[in-house]
Protein backbone atom coordinates (compact mmCIF):
# COMPACT_ATOMS: atom_id res chain seq x y z
CA UNK A 1 0.00 0.00 0.00
CA UNK A 2 1.36 3.65 -0.76
CA UNK A 3 0.81 6.25 1.00
CA UNK A 4 -2.06 8.54 0.40
CA UNK A 5 -0.54 11.39 0.92
CA UNK A 6 3.13 13.04 0.12
CA UNK A 7 5.84 13.20 3.05
CA UNK A 8 7.07 16.67 1.21
CA UNK A 9 3.33 17.60 2.34
CA UNK A 10 3.78 21.37 3.98
CA UNK A 11 7.10 21.84 2.68
CA UNK A 12 8.13 25.58 0.60
CA UNK A 13 9.44 24.99 -2.25
CA UNK A 14 12.80 26.57 -3.12
CA UNK A 15 12.79 29.15 -5.23
CA UNK A 16 15.20 27.75 -7.27
CA UNK A 17 13.96 24.31 -7.92
CA UNK A 18 13.09 23.24 -11.26
CA UNK A 19 9.32 23.65 -12.06
CA UNK A 20 7.31 21.48 -10.67
CA UNK A 21 5.95 18.35 -12.65
CA UNK A 22 6.44 15.08 -12.76
CA UNK A 23 10.17 13.91 -13.40
CA UNK A 24 9.62 10.34 -13.26
CA UNK A 25 6.78 7.76 -13.34
CA UNK A 26 4.09 8.38 -11.30
CA UNK A 27 4.30 6.66 -7.85
CA UNK A 28 2.34 3.43 -7.55
CA UNK A 29 2.70 2.11 -11.39
CA UNK A 30 5.57 0.68 -13.13
CA UNK A 31 7.55 2.47 -15.54
CA UNK A 32 6.55 2.09 -18.95
CA UNK A 33 8.82 0.63 -21.59
CA UNK A 34 11.26 2.65 -24.03
CA UNK A 35 10.11 2.77 -27.35
CA UNK A 36 12.71 5.19 -28.16
CA UNK A 37 16.28 5.15 -29.20
CA UNK A 38 18.62 5.07 -26.53
CA UNK A 39 19.59 7.89 -24.84
CA UNK A 40 23.63 8.34 -25.09
CA UNK A 41 25.30 7.14 -22.04
CA UNK A 42 23.26 4.33 -21.68
CA UNK A 43 24.79 0.87 -21.04
CA UNK A 44 23.89 -1.95 -23.29
CA UNK A 45 21.78 -4.67 -22.27
CA UNK A 46 23.76 -7.70 -21.27
CA UNK A 47 23.05 -10.90 -23.18
CA UNK A 48 23.48 -14.29 -21.60
CA UNK A 49 25.71 -15.23 -18.82
CA UNK A 50 29.33 -14.25 -18.17
CA UNK A 51 31.63 -16.94 -18.90
CA UNK A 52 35.19 -17.66 -17.90
CA UNK A 53 38.39 -18.25 -19.10
CA UNK A 54 41.72 -19.22 -18.64
CA UNK A 55 44.24 -16.55 -17.13
CA UNK A 56 41.60 -13.71 -16.94
CA UNK A 57 38.59 -12.81 -15.92
CA UNK A 58 34.59 -13.75 -17.27
CA UNK A 59 33.37 -12.06 -20.38
CA UNK A 60 30.16 -12.35 -22.14
CA UNK A 61 29.64 -13.12 -25.80
CA UNK A 62 29.16 -9.55 -26.90
CA UNK A 63 32.53 -8.81 -25.89
CA UNK A 64 34.26 -11.39 -28.35
CA UNK A 65 33.59 -9.15 -31.23
CA UNK A 66 35.55 -6.38 -29.49
CA UNK A 67 38.88 -8.07 -29.82
CA UNK A 68 41.26 -7.95 -32.82
CA UNK A 69 42.17 -11.25 -33.93
CA UNK A 70 45.88 -12.09 -33.51
CA UNK A 71 48.39 -11.64 -37.03
CA UNK A 72 49.67 -14.87 -37.85
CA UNK A 73 53.10 -14.61 -39.11
CA UNK A 74 53.57 -16.73 -43.03
CA UNK A 75 56.05 -18.76 -42.80
CA UNK A 76 59.24 -18.17 -44.89
CA UNK A 77 59.23 -19.87 -48.51
CA UNK A 78 61.91 -22.55 -48.92
CA UNK A 79 64.05 -21.81 -52.11
CA UNK A 80 64.59 -25.37 -53.89
CA UNK A 81 67.70 -23.55 -56.20
CA UNK A 82 69.09 -22.13 -52.81
CA UNK A 83 69.24 -25.15 -50.91
CA UNK A 84 70.56 -27.27 -53.75
CA UNK A 85 73.16 -24.07 -54.17
CA UNK A 86 74.08 -24.66 -50.12
CA UNK A 87 74.05 -28.65 -50.68
CA UNK A 88 76.54 -28.40 -53.08
CA UNK A 89 79.19 -25.87 -51.39
CA UNK A 90 78.66 -28.81 -48.49
CA UNK A 91 79.69 -31.24 -50.74
CA UNK A 92 82.55 -29.78 -52.05
CA UNK A 93 83.71 -28.11 -48.62
CA UNK A 94 83.98 -31.97 -47.75
CA UNK A 95 85.54 -33.56 -50.06
CA UNK A 96 88.05 -30.62 -50.28
CA UNK A 97 89.19 -31.38 -46.68
CA UNK A 98 89.04 -35.03 -47.20
CA UNK A 99 91.25 -34.97 -49.95
CA UNK A 100 93.50 -32.45 -48.72
CA UNK A 101 93.91 -35.08 -45.45
CA UNK A 102 95.30 -37.79 -47.96
CA UNK A 103 98.29 -35.37 -48.75
CA UNK A 104 99.26 -35.18 -45.61
CA UNK A 105 102.03 -37.23 -44.58
CA UNK A 106 105.57 -36.85 -41.93
CA UNK A 107 107.34 -34.32 -43.65
CA UNK A 108 104.74 -33.31 -46.04
CA UNK A 109 102.00 -31.54 -43.97
CA UNK A 110 102.14 -27.58 -46.02
CA UNK A 111 99.79 -28.54 -48.46
CA UNK A 112 96.96 -29.58 -45.87
CA UNK A 113 98.09 -26.76 -43.77
CA UNK A 114 97.50 -24.57 -46.98
CA UNK A 115 93.83 -26.18 -47.59
CA UNK A 116 93.31 -25.64 -44.22
CA UNK A 117 94.39 -22.23 -44.50
CA UNK A 118 91.80 -21.04 -47.74
CA UNK A 119 88.97 -22.61 -45.56
CA UNK A 120 89.82 -20.50 -42.50
CA UNK A 121 89.56 -17.61 -44.99
CA UNK A 122 86.23 -18.30 -46.35
CA UNK A 123 84.96 -18.88 -42.43
CA UNK A 124 86.72 -15.64 -41.14
CA UNK A 125 84.58 -13.66 -44.15
CA UNK A 126 81.54 -15.32 -44.26
CA UNK A 127 80.76 -15.01 -40.14
CA UNK A 128 82.31 -11.78 -39.97
CA UNK A 129 80.06 -10.57 -42.91
CA UNK A 130 76.96 -12.31 -41.34
CA UNK A 131 77.81 -11.39 -37.46
CA UNK A 132 78.70 -7.17 -37.96
CA UNK A 133 80.98 -6.95 -34.87
CA UNK A 134 82.17 -4.01 -34.07
CA UNK A 135 85.27 -2.51 -35.68
CA UNK A 136 84.46 -5.46 -38.50
CA UNK A 137 88.00 -5.01 -40.60
CA UNK A 138 90.35 -5.37 -37.25
CA UNK A 139 88.64 -8.35 -35.83
CA UNK A 140 88.79 -9.64 -39.34
CA UNK A 141 92.83 -9.05 -39.85
CA UNK A 142 93.20 -10.81 -36.00
CA UNK A 143 90.76 -13.57 -36.78
CA UNK A 144 93.00 -14.32 -40.02
CA UNK A 145 96.24 -13.89 -37.82
CA UNK A 146 94.93 -15.99 -35.48
CA UNK A 147 94.07 -18.72 -38.04
CA UNK A 148 97.84 -18.25 -39.77
CA UNK A 149 99.65 -18.79 -36.13
CA UNK A 150 97.16 -21.55 -35.62
CA UNK A 151 98.21 -23.82 -38.53
CA UNK A 152 101.98 -22.97 -37.87
CA UNK A 153 101.68 -24.02 -34.38
CA UNK A 154 99.97 -27.22 -35.53
CA UNK A 155 102.48 -27.88 -38.17
CA UNK A 156 106.28 -27.13 -36.06
CA UNK A 157 105.36 -27.69 -32.85
CA UNK A 158 107.39 -30.97 -31.55
CA UNK A 159 104.33 -32.44 -29.99
CA UNK A 160 101.33 -33.00 -31.66
CA UNK A 161 98.61 -31.43 -28.92
CA UNK A 162 96.09 -28.50 -28.63
CA UNK A 163 98.41 -26.99 -26.04
CA UNK A 164 99.95 -24.38 -28.83
CA UNK A 165 96.00 -23.85 -30.39
CA UNK A 166 94.56 -22.78 -27.32
CA UNK A 167 97.31 -19.72 -26.53
CA UNK A 168 96.63 -19.17 -30.01
CA UNK A 169 92.90 -18.71 -29.30
CA UNK A 170 93.25 -16.33 -26.22
CA UNK A 171 95.88 -14.39 -27.88
CA UNK A 172 93.50 -14.20 -31.07
CA UNK A 173 90.30 -13.04 -28.76
CA UNK A 174 92.33 -10.52 -26.53
CA UNK A 175 93.47 -9.03 -29.33
CA UNK A 176 90.50 -8.37 -31.04
CA UNK A 177 88.45 -7.22 -27.95
CA UNK A 178 91.37 -4.69 -27.53
CA UNK A 179 90.80 -3.49 -31.06
CA UNK A 180 86.68 -3.04 -30.82
CA UNK A 181 88.17 -0.87 -27.30
CA UNK A 182 89.83 1.72 -29.11
CA UNK A 183 87.37 3.28 -31.00
CA UNK A 184 84.20 5.05 -28.62
CA UNK A 185 81.34 4.11 -30.93
CA UNK A 186 82.83 0.04 -30.85
CA UNK A 187 83.27 0.09 -27.35
CA UNK A 188 79.67 0.54 -26.58
CA UNK A 189 78.78 -2.74 -28.50
CA UNK A 190 81.83 -4.65 -26.99
CA UNK A 191 79.78 -6.60 -24.24
CA UNK A 192 77.39 -7.64 -26.58
CA UNK A 193 79.63 -8.49 -29.61
CA UNK A 194 81.64 -10.82 -27.14
CA UNK A 195 79.92 -13.89 -28.06
CA UNK A 196 80.02 -13.32 -31.72
CA UNK A 197 83.99 -12.26 -31.94
CA UNK A 198 84.36 -15.62 -29.81
CA UNK A 199 82.39 -17.73 -32.09
CA UNK A 200 85.02 -16.03 -34.65
CA UNK A 201 88.43 -16.89 -33.14
CA UNK A 202 87.25 -20.03 -31.78
CA UNK A 203 85.74 -21.34 -35.32
CA UNK A 204 88.89 -20.64 -37.24
CA UNK A 205 91.35 -22.28 -34.51
CA UNK A 206 88.61 -25.60 -34.99
CA UNK A 207 89.94 -26.06 -38.29
CA UNK A 208 93.38 -26.19 -37.06
CA UNK A 209 93.06 -29.33 -34.75
CA UNK A 210 92.53 -30.95 -38.38
CA UNK A 211 96.37 -30.64 -39.03
CA UNK A 212 97.29 -31.70 -35.07
CA UNK A 213 94.86 -34.92 -36.16
CA UNK A 214 96.60 -35.85 -38.80
CA UNK A 215 99.58 -35.99 -36.76
CA UNK A 216 98.58 -38.95 -34.64
CA UNK A 217 98.30 -42.45 -35.12
CA UNK A 218 94.81 -43.37 -37.13
CA UNK A 219 94.38 -39.73 -37.29
CA UNK A 220 94.15 -39.42 -41.22
CA UNK A 221 91.42 -42.54 -41.00
CA UNK A 222 89.61 -40.60 -38.54
CA UNK A 223 89.65 -37.24 -40.89
CA UNK A 224 88.09 -39.52 -43.47
CA UNK A 225 85.37 -41.08 -41.91
CA UNK A 226 84.40 -38.10 -39.47
CA UNK A 227 84.52 -35.54 -42.50
CA UNK A 228 82.63 -37.82 -44.79
CA UNK A 229 80.02 -38.45 -42.60
CA UNK A 230 79.60 -34.81 -41.50
CA UNK A 231 79.68 -33.70 -45.42
CA UNK A 232 76.99 -36.85 -46.26
CA UNK A 233 74.51 -35.08 -43.14
CA UNK A 234 75.48 -31.79 -44.50
CA UNK A 235 74.40 -32.79 -48.10
CA UNK A 236 71.34 -34.85 -47.73
CA UNK A 237 69.78 -32.44 -44.84
CA UNK A 238 70.13 -29.65 -47.52
CA UNK A 239 68.55 -31.86 -50.12
CA UNK A 240 65.88 -33.05 -47.78
CA UNK A 241 64.84 -29.71 -47.52
CA UNK A 242 64.62 -28.54 -51.11
CA UNK A 243 62.22 -31.81 -51.53
CA UNK A 244 60.47 -31.96 -48.37
CA UNK A 245 60.95 -29.15 -45.77
CA UNK A 246 58.89 -30.49 -43.51
CA UNK A 247 57.57 -30.58 -40.25
CA UNK A 248 58.86 -26.84 -40.36
CA UNK A 249 60.83 -26.32 -36.69
CA UNK A 250 60.20 -23.20 -37.21
CA UNK A 251 58.14 -20.50 -39.37
CA UNK A 252 60.69 -18.04 -39.68
CA UNK A 253 63.75 -20.47 -40.75
CA UNK A 254 63.23 -22.27 -43.91
CA UNK A 255 64.50 -25.83 -42.61
CA UNK A 256 62.78 -29.28 -41.84
CA UNK A 257 63.01 -32.13 -38.72
CA UNK A 258 62.93 -34.30 -41.94
CA UNK A 259 66.41 -33.37 -43.09
CA UNK A 260 67.90 -32.79 -40.15
CA UNK A 261 67.02 -36.53 -38.84
CA UNK A 262 67.68 -38.40 -42.11
CA UNK A 263 70.93 -36.05 -42.47
CA UNK A 264 72.28 -37.59 -39.57
CA UNK A 265 71.18 -41.06 -40.34
CA UNK A 266 73.06 -41.25 -43.61
CA UNK A 267 75.96 -39.56 -42.58
CA UNK A 268 76.03 -42.23 -39.45
CA UNK A 269 75.29 -45.17 -42.07
CA UNK A 270 78.14 -43.77 -44.38
CA UNK A 271 80.75 -43.76 -41.76
CA UNK A 272 79.99 -47.14 -41.05
CA UNK A 273 80.64 -48.18 -44.11
CA UNK A 274 83.91 -46.81 -44.56
CA UNK A 275 85.02 -48.28 -41.43
CA UNK A 276 84.65 -51.90 -42.86
CA UNK A 277 87.66 -50.75 -45.15
CA UNK A 278 89.89 -48.79 -43.43
CA UNK A 279 92.95 -50.10 -41.42
CA UNK A 280 91.86 -49.67 -37.58
CA UNK A 281 88.54 -49.23 -37.95
CA UNK A 282 84.99 -51.43 -37.63
CA UNK A 283 82.14 -50.36 -38.46
CA UNK A 284 81.11 -49.89 -35.08
CA UNK A 285 83.96 -47.53 -34.14
CA UNK A 286 82.89 -46.07 -37.25
CA UNK A 287 79.66 -45.44 -36.67
CA UNK A 288 80.36 -44.20 -33.05
CA UNK A 289 82.77 -41.52 -34.11
CA UNK A 290 80.79 -40.57 -37.25
CA UNK A 291 77.40 -40.13 -35.55
CA UNK A 292 78.93 -37.28 -33.07
CA UNK A 293 80.57 -35.37 -36.09
CA UNK A 294 77.41 -35.96 -38.26
CA UNK A 295 74.97 -34.78 -35.50
CA UNK A 296 77.12 -31.90 -34.52
CA UNK A 297 77.51 -30.44 -38.29
CA UNK A 298 73.58 -31.14 -39.20
CA UNK A 299 72.97 -28.74 -35.63
CA UNK A 300 75.70 -26.06 -35.88
CA UNK A 301 73.98 -25.73 -39.59
CA UNK A 302 70.56 -25.30 -38.57
CA UNK A 303 72.02 -23.76 -35.31
CA UNK A 304 73.04 -21.00 -37.94
CA UNK A 305 69.66 -20.87 -39.41
CA UNK A 306 68.04 -19.48 -36.02
CA UNK A 307 71.06 -16.97 -35.85
CA UNK A 308 70.02 -15.66 -38.78
CA UNK A 309 66.33 -15.22 -38.18
CA UNK A 310 67.07 -13.97 -35.16
CA UNK A 311 68.92 -11.26 -36.62
CA UNK A 312 66.41 -10.35 -39.08
CA UNK A 313 63.29 -10.73 -36.45
CA UNK A 314 65.42 -7.64 -34.70
CA UNK A 315 65.14 -5.44 -37.46
CA UNK A 316 69.38 -5.63 -38.45
CA UNK A 317 69.77 -5.26 -42.35
CA UNK A 318 70.01 -8.73 -44.12
CA UNK A 319 74.34 -9.42 -44.54
CA UNK A 320 75.55 -10.73 -47.69
CA UNK A 321 73.64 -13.11 -49.52
CA UNK A 322 76.91 -15.59 -50.65
CA UNK A 323 78.56 -15.27 -46.85
CA UNK A 324 75.05 -15.42 -45.41
CA UNK A 325 74.44 -19.01 -46.99
CA UNK A 326 78.50 -19.99 -46.91
CA UNK A 327 77.74 -19.73 -42.71
CA UNK A 328 75.94 -22.87 -42.46
CA UNK A 329 78.16 -25.46 -43.57
CA UNK A 330 81.02 -23.82 -42.52
CA UNK A 331 80.44 -23.83 -39.04
CA UNK A 332 79.23 -27.43 -39.16
CA UNK A 333 82.54 -28.60 -40.55
CA UNK A 334 84.50 -26.15 -37.57
CA UNK A 335 82.45 -27.92 -35.02
CA UNK A 336 82.91 -30.88 -36.45
CA UNK A 337 87.01 -30.80 -36.36
CA UNK A 338 87.34 -30.54 -33.23
CA UNK A 339 84.26 -33.32 -32.05
CA UNK A 340 86.44 -35.93 -34.43
CA UNK A 341 89.80 -34.72 -32.33
CA UNK A 342 87.94 -35.22 -29.47
CA UNK A 343 86.40 -39.39 -30.71
CA UNK A 344 89.86 -40.20 -31.97
CA UNK A 345 91.92 -39.18 -28.62
CA UNK A 346 89.31 -40.87 -26.45
CA UNK A 347 87.88 -43.71 -28.10
CA UNK A 348 90.65 -44.86 -30.92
Amino acid sequence: MFPSTSRDTGREPWADDPSAGPSGPARGYPPAPRTGPAEEGDRPERKGPRRLRKGGPGRRPDDESDEEPEEEVPPVPVRRPLALTVAGFAALLGVGLVLGAQTSGPGHRLPFAAIIFGVQLLFVLAWTMAMRPPALLVVALVSAATAAIADVAAVRSDIAGLGPLGYAAAAGLLLAVLGQLVRRVDRVRVTDSLGGTLLIVMGVVAFATLIVLSRIPKGTQAITVCLTAAGVALLVARLTDAVAPWPRLAPQVPRGAAGVVVGAMLGTLTSAVLGSYLVGFTPTSAALVGVVSAATAVLADLAVGYAEAGRLMAGEPPTMWVARHMQGPLGGFALAAPAAYAMCVLFL
